[in-house]
């Protein structure tokens, strides 16, 4: 088995490492928080609740907003022994998962420990993420169908 190629990070804004915490499979987040060789201490601040929030669409992405749904999330608040917080909101129902992305949303924050992180755990999470769209992405195309209009030349319709 080959190993995983080295992950350079691109210096990630904290809205946008959230997002990536927040779309990761449950799966891919315990994995890389256990590939972690140090993991600090953290005490919960808001240990993990699971709760309903309302979806809301647009036709279009620009037509009047409609509320689509409710949708389980569970959120997280943790503190590092260092100081720093960590929140985190995930989709579904895993109470883990919340709570190690707001250890590491924490992590993100800690200068010391952000560079232990942001590579190994956020860009290779964002990396599988893009990978899951791009392959969405193809099946999508697969299916377009073209529709065209053959003029005959004739009289009538």
């Amino acid at each position: 088995m080959l190993a995983d190629p080295v992950v350079e990070p691109h210096r990630y804004e904290r809205k946008e490492w959230l997002s990536v915490l927040a779309k990761a499979h449950a799966g891919e987040v315990a994995a890389a928080w256990n590939a972690l060789g140090e993991r600090p201490n953290y005490q919960a601040l808001r240990s993990p609740e699971v709760g309903l929030i309302l979806v809301r669409g647009r036709m279009g992405g620009l037509g009047d907003a409609f509320n689509l749904g409710e949708m389980t999330l569970t959120r997280a608040a943790v503190r590092l022994d260092s100081g720093e917080t960590g929140l985190a909101y995930v989709a579904g129902r895993d109470r883990r998962q919340a709570e190690i992305a707001a250890a590491i949303d924490a992590m993100m924050q800690s200068p010391s420990l952000r560079q232990h992180v942001e590579g190994p755990v956020i860009a290779r999470l964002d990396r599988a993420l893009q990978e899951r769209r791009t392959l969405a992405a193809r099946k999508a195309a697969a299916t377009k169908v073209e529709f065209f209009t053959m003029v005959t030349g004739r009289g009538g319709v």
